[in-house]
């Protein structure tokens, strides 16, 4: 296989055994992505640890990697990326409760959260929303963790630059095949025949390429069958960001296909 790792990651702010953070691994040469396997991290240190080690890959991670410019500024907060993320890790999930609910509070219906310049775009939920899905704390769990690792973050961090980091969002790309269809929930009674099928189609649209990341994913029976069978999606969403995370190591360095205007305080989502 050419090139570095490629990596997935479904992430999960309080992984178990039962809920682990979940990285699909695999590798692209010629518009094909070869699922090589999955790894399933159970604690918040395994995946600190995973990020350290030594290696060279390209990861598509979803979680958010930077909070709303306007939600920063209001709040008094450092504007530098770094320095507003040690200070965001420096509070804890009650006080960052508190204190979003209370700028929601002042702001009037429809309006209650601050969004990045891509969420809109992308689909993607606000990265200050605490609840269903609870993305301000992923990011309070993650990014510290990508700091100490040392990693590269294009257009964020210079770091490590054979571990380069992208923020992916699986919906993005579910929703271009499914629209608005459902194809995974992690409550038993929600895990339903048409959430199965949804699965299934949007595996066949990934293996035939028909995205327009202009990649296909290759799968053996088995894989295809896990992916299938895993009602929760954590796994199909894992593979969904490694999709993402070839299609960004095929545009290449420095940017990884990210517009060079980003906001270098709220990141972009790689192919949004």
């Amino acid at each position: 296989m050419s090139g570095p790792l490629l990596v997935g990651c479904d992430f999960s702010s309080t992984p178990t055994r039962r809920k682990p953070i979940v990285l699909a691994l695999g590798h692209e040469q010629g518009g094909r992505v070869t699922l090589a396997g999955t790894q399933l991290l159970e604690t918040l240190d395994a995946f600190g640890d995973w990020l350290a080690q030594p290696g060279e890959w390209v990861g598509g991670f979803d979680f958010p990697f930077g909070l709303p410019r306007e939600l920063v500024e209001h709040l008094g907060w450092p504007t530098q990326w770094r320095a507003c993320i040690e200070h965001y890790a420096s509070l804890t999930r009650p006080r960052i409760r508190e204190t979003f609910a209370a700028f929601c509070a002042a702001r009037p219906a429809g309006a209650k959260f601050a969004n990045r310049a891509f969420d809109r775009l992308a689909g993607s939920s606000p990265s200050m929303k605490w609840v269903n899905p609870p993305v301000a704390y992923m990011l309070h769990a993650a990014l510290p963790r990508l700091l100490a690792a040392g990693v590269h973050i294009p257009g964020l961090q210079e770091g490590d630059s054979s571990r380069v980091a992208l923020e992916a969002y699986p919906g993005l790309l579910a929703r271009e095949v499914l629209a608005r269809r459902s194809y995974k929930s992690d409550e038993k009674g929600k895990q339903t025949p048409e959430r199965l099928i949804a699965r299934k189609d949007l595996i066949t649209a990934l293996e035939h390429g028909q995205t327009r990341l202009g990649l296909r994913l290759k799968l053996t029976h088995a894989q295809r069958d896990a992916l299938v069978a895993d009602a929760s999606g954590d796994r199909l969403d894992a593979v969904l960001c490694l999709m993402q995370a070839a299609w960004a190591r095929r545009q290449g360095a420095p940017w990884y296909g990210l517009p060079a205007t980003l906001d270098p305080l709220e990141g972009w989502i790689v192919s949004a």
